[in-house]
């Protein structure tokens, strides 16, 4: 158990960190949001960059005001957008490979040192985009993106960074450190604002390069830490770069898992020492229909459903399991009804939020 504290509030630790992208977490306000449990949330600098702009946001009075969440915030850096929009989507690969190809697939889609993606341009000086809105080209590097997380006033920022996809070669990602490593420094410098900056650490499934980039990114004197990039083959491979990686920062700071945090994950990575992680899974799968319960998960779109009069789990006291039935939400997903997806989504949200709960109480009574 951990305090983090802010200029909006404390967040106990550990703790989910659900993803509010455009300044939103989808369908829901931001009261909802902070009803389904929530202590902080992310936003995505890249989005809020390219709509509605970071001068709009500072002319509203920042994030917080922008958005009406009293709580505290975190901007991610731009960096995910650098593996999204580049490799991830050229590849159609995650943070962990959901699969792993052949060795001729392997051959023929490594990532080899000078490679670059088709729809980006990554460079010493920072990435040049192309707006996925309009088209037109964009710069983003650690002076900009330090910038532009200033202008949106988040409570915690990011050093900007290259988040590596899987399957990038020895040579490839210790070319992109030796980037990263340089644009964290910048960043460092750049800053002149009050907010929390967290160095992020990458080096892909390497051990040399994870431990390599820890023990950097420590010594900058950083606020906290992100552990970012491709995260290997499987969850086995996770654990062993947390474990890799860990023992390297200082414990007295906050150490954020970014873009992780499956409910079968939790415990592994709150076990490695990981304090704060951000997740879309609560609010995807909502919009797909899908729901976490105690036993698992359950389709509302499955036409069963609809003669189900149960709450979605009997076990849950969010205001959703409290008044709406099964058949209810599956008839307003069938419907094409967009309260089926607020409904789901603060369930889901709920549900996550008071899974790390339970997890927090664990640990006070010392069973983790």
């Amino acid at each position: 158990m951990g305090l983090l504290k802010t200029s909006h509030g404390e967040i106990e630790t550990p703790s989910l960190v659900p993803v509010a992208t455009q300044a939103v977490v989808k369908t829901l306000t931001s009261e909802e949001a902070e009803a389904a449990k929530s202590q902080i949330l992310i936003a995505n600098t890249f989005h809020l960059h390219l709509r509605p702009g970071e001068e709009i946001v500072k002319s509203a009075g920042g994030l917080h005001k922008f958005m009406n969440w009293k709580r505290p915030l975190m901007t991610d850096s731009g960096g995910f957008q650098v593996f999204s929009l580049g490799f991830g989507h050229d590849l159609q690969v995650g943070k962990i490979l959901k699969y792993f190809p052949s060795p001729a697939k392997i051959l023929e889609t490594k990532i080899l040192a000078g490679k670059q993606p088709k729809s980006i341009r990554i460079t010493d000086e920072g990435v040049y985009f192309r707006s996925p809105l309009d088209g037109r080209q964009l710069f983003v590097g650690p002076k900009e993106s330090i910038k532009i997380q200033e202008k949106l006033g988040a409570d915690i920022i990011f050093t900007f960074d290259e988040c590596t996809a899987p399957l990038s070669s020895l040579e490839y990602v210790k070319h992109s450190l030796r980037r990263t490593h340089q644009w964290a420094e910048i960043c460092l410098k750049e800053k002149k604002s009050k907010q929390a900056l967290f160095g992020i650490v990458q080096g892909s499934r390497f051990l040399k390069l994870r431990q390599e980039s820890a023990k950097f990114i420590n010594s900058l004197g950083f606020d906290g830490f992100g552990i970012g990039g491709d995260l290997g083959q499987s969850k086995e491979t996770m654990k062993k770069i947390l474990g890799w990686t860990i023992p390297f920062l200082d414990e007295s700071k906050p150490r954020h898992l970014l873009g992780i945090g499956y409910l079968e994950d939790m415990e592994n990575i709150i076990k490695s020492g990981i304090d704060l992680f951000d997740c879309t899974v609560p609010t995807h799968y909502a919009r797909r229909g899908i729901a976490f319960i105690s036993s698992g998960t359950i389709n509302l779109r499955q036409s069963k459903f609809l003669k189900d009069k149960k709450p979605l789990d009997l076990k849950c006291d969010c205001f959703v399991c409290q008044n709406y039935k099964r058949n209810y939400i599956s008839h307003l997903i069938k419907a094409g009804e967009t309260t089926a997806l607020k409904l789901l989504t603060f369930h889901n949200l709920y549900f996550f939020n008071s899974f790390v709960e339970k997890i927090r109480e664990k640990i006070k009574q010392n069973k983790l």
